[in-house]
Order: structure tokens, then C-alpha cells, then sequence
């Protein structure tokens, strides 16, 4: 009982000064992020387009979706071992690099096998820089709230809570703007040339190369160096596992929506590329505001299931409504993919003992393998039965999560001890 007085005095001080109070060095980190997740959707307006100029079918072109997240997938088990030996920066620097040279190359693609083989390297730098961001951006947050420092390959700061918490935030909003500007980016240079966005992603990612390269600092090297084996056997822990492998089914209902559903809008490069701008919007908006707000009154669990019954409606309203409906229910499902970005990265950080970077790693592994699946399957399965069968398989992998959370809620105790200290710091000191 007497921590209780202890716990409301510190909620009389800032929680890390909030989301926009932060170093240099994490801004110029989630502008690259930004323009890293940019180039996840960066391609929806120009598919159709893709498909028309190198005479491929959609199933052929939906495979620079799986190349990009079976890659990202797999090179993230390397992450935590890569950034623990040269360090975070470096491990940026080279994930960019690796962005720039075969985004690049993706725009001079001649077949679409050839386009196919660049998004896979573009992949390799983007896993490299993805799991490091967070760690990074996490570790000079809580770093800058007063925090023990994290920093990436290193252990969990011990204080600045608050901080750290603002970071992931930014992170997530990072995410969602950089989702939202990404078909955006696609449509406006797609109308010109289908190669253009390429291009033009690898100019950002030169810029944010030098952002990173001038105003982060070097990155403290941990006394432990991580294991190749770490993110894997980080998946042992129970709490961990039941959140990647709910995450690996809601992101398979993600990127339904994401790679499949340019096909069945039937409209241009500038359309789709508003369509997804607001459905970025709604991805961003949910992240930051949403999944916060709903987080400290439901819990996190609670908003998990919250956010796929929401999925499971707007996807069965894919299969089922006309052409306006599709608009609507596209925009409206980055609501709840907004909200579970937020809350899964969230557990993932929190829910085990595990280093950041090693969680992140291992969590990151399995989701990303739905985004890898999803495309092909989806696009497969339209070509083969019908163009709504995509969606109901989507709803159908929504329940599953669901069901996973269900049956292995226990694991997750730890997200409600979270849940209520976060209840406690936001508490008036007088209580």
C-alpha cells in the first residue's frame, strides 16, 4: 500500500514530456521511418500499372508484396545480432543504403521477375532499419525523459516510462503517416511513370540517410553481445509468441486490404492513391490518438479484440458491398489497423523480459509473414474462385486471432500490470 503515494507523485511530472518533446536525433530517425514505411504502399496506385506495362498477371505483380515481408521477415532474426556488434547507427545507415540502392534499381526493372528480385533487397535494408528505428527512437526518448539508457541492442530502459511510451507513439505515427503518403506518393508519380515513385523513394531515403548520418549520435555498444539465436528463443516466452502469432493473423487481414484491393477498385492510379491516402489517414489517426485513449479506459488486450471485431466487419463489408462500399469499408478499416499497430508493438515491448531489440526481432519475424502470405494468396484465390473470397479468409484469420487471445489470455497478465501503472501515473497527484 505504500507504493501508492510514490506512484502519484510521479504522476505530478511530465510522462516524458510528452510526443513531441524529443531529441534531434529521433526526429531525424522517424522522418526516415516515415519514408520507410512509405514504401509499403508506395506501389498499390501503380499495380494495375505494374501489371499492364510488364505484362504480368496480379498474382505475379502481388509477389512485390511477398518478396519485400518474406525478406523483412526473415532478416530480422539478424537485426538484434547486427546492431549489438557495429552498433544502432550503423545498422541504420546500412538498411538505408541497402533502401536506396535497390529502390533505385526497382525503378530500371525490365520484367516483373526482375522488379520482384530488387523488392526483395529493398526488403533486406528495410528489416535492417525498421527493428533498429524502434530501438533507437525508444532508447533517446527514455534517455531524454531521464530514463536508464536503452539504445538498440541494449537492455530496456528502467526508468522514463513516459518516454519511452511517447517514442512508440511517434513510432506508430510514423508508421501511419508514412503509410498515408505512400499510395499518395505512388499516385502522383505513378501518373507520369510507373518507375517514378521508385526513384523518388530513394531520393528521401538519401535524404534521410544524411539526417541520421549528421544528427544521431553514435549508439553505445551493450557489454552483452545478442545472440543469432536470441529473437527465436525470445519466442519461447508465452507472452510474446501469443502476441506475434495473433499479430501474424491480423496482418494477414492487414495486407488483404493493403496489396489485393487496388485490384478491385477498377480505378486509375489517382484514385486508388486517395482511396489509401485516407485510409492512411485513419491508419495514423487510430496509432496516435485512438489506441492511446482506448489503451488507459479498456486496457490493451481489450483493445485488440476491440480492433479485430472491427476488422472482421470491415472486411466481410469488402465481400459483400458494391463498388462504393469497397471505398468506404477500405477507408474506414485503417481505424482498427491503426489501433492494433499501436497496441501489438506496445505488448511486444512490454509483455516479456526480453531486450527491445530482441523482442522486436522475434515479434517482428512472425507478424511480417502474414504481410509475406497475404498478397499471393489473396490475389490467388480471386484468380481461381472469386474476387470476395479473399476478404471472408481475411475475416476468418481476424477470428483466429481472436481466438488465439482467448485460449492464451493468461500469457498476457503482464499488459494489465502495464495497463494499470500507466492508469496510475495519468492519475491527479492528489489521489
Amino acid at each position: 500500500m505504500h507504493a501508492r503515494p510514490a506512484a502519484a507523485a510521479q504522476s505530478a511530472t511530465p510522462r516524458g514530456g510528452g510526443i513531441l518533446r524529443q531529441p534531434m536525433s529521433v526526429w531525424a530517425t522517424a522522418f526516415a521511418a516515415v519514408v520507410a514505411f512509405m514504401g509499403i504502399g508506395l506501389v498499390d496506385p501503380i499495380l494495375p500499372a505494374i501489371a499492364a506495362n510488364l505484362d504480368a498477371s496480379p498474382s505475379q505483380v502481388s509477389l512485390l508484396f511477398t518478396s519485400y515481408f518474406l525478406i523483412t521477415a526473415v532478416a530480422m532474426l539478424i537485426t538484434g545480432w547486427a546492431a549489438s556488434r557495429i552498433g544502432g547507427k550503423r545498422t541504420l545507415l546500412i538498411g538505408l543504403s541497402l533502401v536506396v540502392v535497390f529502390a533505385t534499381l526497382s525503378g530500371t526493372s525490365d520484367t516483373v521477375g526482375q522488379l520482384v528480385g530488387f523488392r526483395a533487397g529493398w526488403g533486406l535494408g528495410n528489416a535492417l532499419f525498421v527493428a533498429t528505428a524502434l530501438a533507437v527512437i525508444v532508447g533517446a526518448a527514455s534517455d531524454s525523459a531521464g530514463g536508464a539508457p536503452g539504445g538498440a541492442g541494449g537492455s530496456p530502459p528502467s526508468g522514463g516510462r513516459g518516454g519511452a511510451e511517447s517514442a512508440i507513439i511517434l513510432y506508430e505515427a510514423a508508421l501511419g503517416l508514412g503509410i498515408s503518403l505512400g499510395p499518395l506518393a505512388g499516385a502522383l508519380l505513378g501518373d507520369m511513370n510507373w518507375r517514378f515513385p521508385f526513384f523518388g523513394t530513394a531520393i528521401l531515403m538519401a535524404a534521410g540517410f544524411l539526417l541520421i548520418a549528421t544528427l544521431l549520435k553514435p549508439t553505445p555498444k551493450p557489454a552483452q553481445k545478442t545472440r543469432l539465436s536470441a529473437p527465436i528463443r525470445a519466442l519461447a516466452h508465452g507472452g510474446l509468441s501469443t502476441t506475434a502469432f495473433t499479430a501474424l493473423f491480423y496482418n494477414y487481414a492487414f495486407f488483404t486490404v493493403l496489396a489485393f484491393t487496388p485490384f478491385v477498385l477498377g480505378m486509375g492510379a489517382h484514385g486508388i492513391g486517395l482511396v489509401f491516402f485516407g485510409w492512411g489517414v485513419m491508419v495514423a489517426l487510430a496509432s496516435v490518438f485512438g489506441a492511446p485513449f482506448l489503451q488507459r479506459r479498456l486496457g490493451t488486450v481489450r483493445v485488440m479484440y476491440l480492433a479485430l471485431g472491427l476488422l472482421i466487419v470491415f472486411q466481410l463489408g469488402l465481400a459483400v458491398l458494391g463498388h462504393d462500399g469497397i471505398i468506404v469499408c477500405t477507408i474506414l478499416s485503417g481505424i482498427p489497423i491503426g489501433m492494433n499497430n499501436t497496441a501489438f508493438t506496445e505488448a511486444a515491448m512490454e509483455v516479456s523480459d526480453s531486450p527491445r531489440p530482441v523482442a522486436s526481432a522475434g515479434y517482428n519475424f512472425v507478424r511480417w509473414m502474414g504481410g509475406a502470405l497475404a498478397p499471393y494468396i489473396a490475389t490467388k484465390l480471386a484468380e481461381k474462385v472469386n474476387a470476395d473470397v479473399p476478404y471472408f479468409v481475411g475475416a476468418a484469420c481476424c477470428a483466429v486471432a481472436i481466438g488465439i487471445l482467448a485460449v492464451r489470455r493468461r500469457h498476457l497478465d503482464a499488459l494489465d500490470r502495464v495497463d494499470i501503472d500507466h492508469a496510475f501515473q495519468d492519475a491527479p497527484a492528489t489521489a
